[in-house]
């Protein structure tokens, strides 16, 4: 049996490490800029050293919730398919990524510090993001649900065109709006 590179937390350990882990995803999400590390301990209801204790640095939470929020992403488009049509999978998914972006707001300067750092392979991120909107799209494609020509590097560049327009929180009606146009120009011409 292959050894662990780290132990297995103890069951009140992994309890407060995902508590952190939520409570940092949601307070990156709403925040304007960066929260200190003491508000998101205290928004978890934890003391500054669990907090400290799973996150020794302000970049390995931070790296935490960024790949938590990519692994979502990725495997919520196979739950979605599972679960949708291909094209209300897709919506859904839009939203995802939304709260996604949102969330990367609050912890933008020290993303990017780490982005450029090549701490965070970005270019591997988007590798993975759009081989799950592809499989999205495949399905879709089989269905009737989505023109052929669309791809997902087309996708991914119009949900950045709208959460640049309609950043969330504060726009998340204009952004539902401007998801349902990309969604529905998705489909494939009627016939004729």
């Amino acid at each position: 049996m292959p050894e662990s590179s780290a132990p297995a937390l103890r069951a009140d350990a992994a309890r407060n490490r995902d508590q952190v882990l939520a409570v940092a995803t949601r307070v990156f999400g709403t925040a304007d800029r960066e929260p200190s590390m003491r508000a998101i301990a205290r928004e978890a209801g934890v003391g500054i050293g669990t907090l400290y204790r799973h996150f020794p640095t302000r970049e390995s939470l931070v790296d935490a919730v960024y790949r938590d929020q990519v692994v979502r992403l990725t495997s919520g488009a196979d739950e979605l398919l599972a679960e949708l049509s291909p094209s209300a999978a897709l919506r859904r998914w839009m939203d995802l990524f939304g709260d996604w972006i949102a969330t990367k707001n609050g912890m933008l300067d020290t993303l990017l510090t780490m982005i450029e750092s090549g701490e965070i392979a970005h270019d591997r991120t988007r590798t993975e993001l759009h081989s799950a909107v592809e499989r999205i799209l495949r399905a879709g494609r089989t269905t009737g649900e989505f023109g052929v020509d669309v791809t997902a590097e087309d996708v991914a560049a119009s949900l950045i065109g709208v959460f640049t327009v309609a950043p969330l929180p504060d726009h998340r009606a204009r952004a539902h709006r401007l998801l349902d146009i990309v969604s529905n120009g998705l489909r494939p011409p009627p016939p004729g």
